[in-house]
């Protein structure tokens, strides 16, 4: 099974997860800074920050999409809850 590398540029601490592991999952886990409200993809709570390797984070859900345009957030923002680690490159993230 392919892993990637999943860093939390907040505390500085990388971890190598399976793919199509969902961020909030890692975070909780590590204890990051990334917040959450419902973990469904509908309220926006957990928006992050995508420092690097955007392209190895699966596509944003229509609904993730649409949270992501309410909250008028950036081409670097994504949500947790939703966005997962794809193949075995490196994603940096941080909250928003």
């Amino acid at each position: 099974m392919a892993k990637g590398k999943l860093t939390f540029a907040d505390i500085d601490v990388t971890v190598t997860v399976p793919a199509g592991t969902r961020v909030i999952e890692v975070s909780e886990k590590v204890g990051a800074g990334i917040i959450y409200g419902c973990r469904e993809g509908d309220c926006g709570t957990c928006l992050m920050k995508v420092e690097e390797g955007m392209e190895n984070l699966s596509e944003p859900t229509v609904l993730e999409d649409k949270v992501l345009k309410e909250n008028m957030a950036g081409k670097d923002m994504r949500c947790a809850c939703q966005a997962q680690v794809i193949g075995e490159g490196e994603v940096k993230v941080k909250p928003a």
